[in-house]
Order: structure tokens, then sequence, then C-alpha cells
């Protein structure tokens, strides 16, 4: 387990400022509870610096997993966010997309947000920015990249797609043997 090089924090924190912006400041210096971003092979790991600080006592073919993980590198380099740092994304989101209960099923089998779906959207969200999607009870469901605008979407047909799938939390069943390894 390593630090992040200069060039892999910043497609990371690149990613990450597409869901929740400004808001990355929160998830790392929070005085109370010190956390940092390592990679093991190419995943990486959201860590407290306390469990790191341990973790350097263990050889790295004998260390499988550490803290939580955000993501994965792609082999050429991309960042692609796991559907493991929901949590944290939704707690900062800075654009949500509520669907109602007859939409949450077939965007947990893997299909986009339909505009039919839609119950409730954040204003003035930008087209093709990161988007945390949630059941109309406030839980956490997903999240994506809008496809149009909070204005444009308005205008939509009930069958036009309002945000692309990324992740959903039917990946823990779906991808089960591939998620963690």
């Amino acid at each position: 387990m390593r630090q992040l090089t200069e060039e892999e924090t910043k497609v990371v924190f690149e990613k990450l400022a597409n869901y929740i912006g400004r808001n990355i400041s929160l998830l790392i210096d929070d005085p109370s509870n010190l956390h940092v971003f390592r990679l093991q092979k190419d995943r990486v790991y959201y860590v407290p610096e306390k469990i790191a600080r341990l973790a350097t006592s263990v050889a790295r073919p004998n260390l499988m997993s550490l803290g939580t993980c955000f993501g994965k590198f792609t082999k050429t380099g991309k960042f692609k966010l796991h559907i493991t740092a929901l949590p944290y994304l939704a707690q900062y989101a800075k654009f949500k997309i509520w669907i109602k209960p007859n939409g949450e099923m077939p965007f947990m089998y893997g299909n986009h947000v339909l505009k039919a779906h839609v119950g409730r959207m954040s204003e003035e969200i930008p087209e093709h920015a990161g988007v945390i999607v949630y059941s109309m009870n406030d839980t956490p469901l997903g999240f994506g990249v809008s496809a149009k605008s909070t204005n444009e979407a308005r205008n939509l047909q009930p069958t036009g797609i309002v945000a692309f799938r990324q992740a959903d939390i039917g990946e823990y069943l779906r991808e089960e043997d591939t998620l963690f390894a």
C-alpha cells in the first residue's frame, strides 16, 4: 500500500470533484478523524491515517484491502468510482435526483434514470455533472452523470434519459465476484 502520486491524486480528485465539488476537503481535513488515500495494486482506498500508518508493517503481498475502496484505476490510467464510495459521496453531494418507487428497481438492475421515474431533482444541475440518485425516502441508491440540465429535463418526454447510471447498490449482488478481487 502506497501513497498516490501527484498525477494519480489529480485524477482521483477530479473525479470526486464532479460529484462533491469543493467538499473534497471535508473528506480529508476533518481534524477529529484524519483520512488519507492509499493505492494497493490498482485500487484506491480511503483509510484513517492511524490505520494507514499501522498497515506499513504488513507486506504488500499479504495485504488484501484496507479502509473503504473508493474505486480503481483502469489500464488506460482513468479512475472509475466504485459503489463502495456511495456513502461518502451521498454525504457531500452537490446535485441530487430522487426517483419514485416504480423507478427504483429498474435503476438497481443497471438501467439509466428516465424522466418518468424522477420524483424531484436539485435545481441548476448542469449537463454532464455528477449526480447522486436517491429513493424518495432519502436512501442513496447510486450515482451517475446527468444527461440533461434541469431545465432541459423538465421538457423531456417520459421515456427520455435524465441521468446515465454509473453505479448502483445492485452491484453488490451482480458483481460480488469481481467487486473486491
